[in-house]
């Protein structure tokens, strides 16, 4: 790929728009598409962007799922929200519709597109979409644990008194309540993270149930989330643009685990190169296997 890219954000509210405002941002690529089913969604984002556009010369536009299935990469924002008393199983079947209806609709597809899964629950939407579209698994993923992980870092690097770039730790699993942190695995300069006294005092199962609470905390406060994964999307287009390869936790088919959900992986121009094999206590690898376990039965 190349900064002249075309990038097609489907689904006009706020997290789509707040993509399409990092995007803007970055400037690595030539035009963002914004789809949806509402006009007047489309109509007022695009008018709106495009007062932020002299800081950047990415052109901002409406456009069809159609011209969307043409584009290079494709970011999948939109998702039915969980009512009051809905099961998960019944939002994941409203989901399964809406994914199958876009999907269907951006038919037939540029064979190099690149489909990333932002709507949740997103390990299961995931699963789904490589399966409707029919492309190469490596197009099509989640960003899984990629915020959640943003978010440990941030955790860690506020209790050690570093940047939170010297920390190296990831949230592995499922985007929800099953996810776990690969304690033993991870490190700051080289030291494992384990041995610090500062990490030791601490409560870890009081840290990754904030890690993973966050988001309703935030969602209390403000009714919705979509900063923080605006940022970290933009950050993927870009990993994928200029082919920059790093490694980030995100949500694609694990044969060893026989389902969709993070690990971290290699992230390259032509979508996931690989998967990288981390370091597990026995009792991570259990947690692990218990997470696949309850996202396979609600797949199947």
């Amino acid at each position: 790929m190349s900064r002249g890219s075309r990038v097609a954000i489907i689904g006009a509210g706020s997290v789509g728009a707040s993509i399409a405002f990092a995007l803007l941002l970055q400037k690595i690529s030539s035009e963002i598409l914004l789809v949806d089913i509402v006009p007047e969604a489309i109509e007022g984002q695009v008018l709106d962007l495009s007062d932020a556009n002299f800081i950047s010369s990415t052109r901002v536009r409406g456009g069809t799922f159609q011209e969307a299935g043409q584009c290079d990469i494709v970011v999948i924002t939109a998702g039915a929200k969980q009512k009051s008393g809905e099961t998960r199983v019944e939002l994941i079947e409203r989901n399964y519709k809406i994914l199958d209806n876009v999907i269907r609709s951006m038919k037939p597809f540029n064979p190099n597109i690149i489909l990333l899964l932002v709507a949740n629950p997103v390990d299961v939407l995931t699963r789904i979409a490589q399966k409707l579209s029919g492309l190469p698994e490596k197009q099509v993923f989640g960003s899984g644990t990629f915020l959640d992980s943003a978010r440990l870092r941030l955790k860690l690097s506020s209790e050690l008194g570093i940047s939170e770039n010297a920390v190296h730790g990831y949230v592995l699993g499922e985007h929800g309540d099953s996810q776990i942190i690969a304690w033993s695995s991870a490190h700051v300069g080289g030291k494992p993270l384990l041995d610090f006294p500062e990490i030791q005092k601490l409560d870890k199962e009081a840290v990754a149930k904030e890690i993973a609470n966050k988001a309703y905390k935030i969602i209390e406060l403000k009714g919705a989330t979509y900063f923080g994964i605006a940022g970290c999307v933009s950050m993927l287009v870009q990993c994928i643009v200029l082919n920059q390869r790093h490694i980030r936790p995100l949500s694609v088919y694990i044969k060893e685990y026989d389902c969709v959900f993070s690990m971290p992986v290699v992230l390259g121009s032509n979508g996931v190169e690989r998967v990288v094999d981390v370091s597990l206590s026995e009792e991570e690898k259990n947690n692990l296997k218990r997470s696949a376990s309850a996202l396979k039965s609600i797949c199947a």
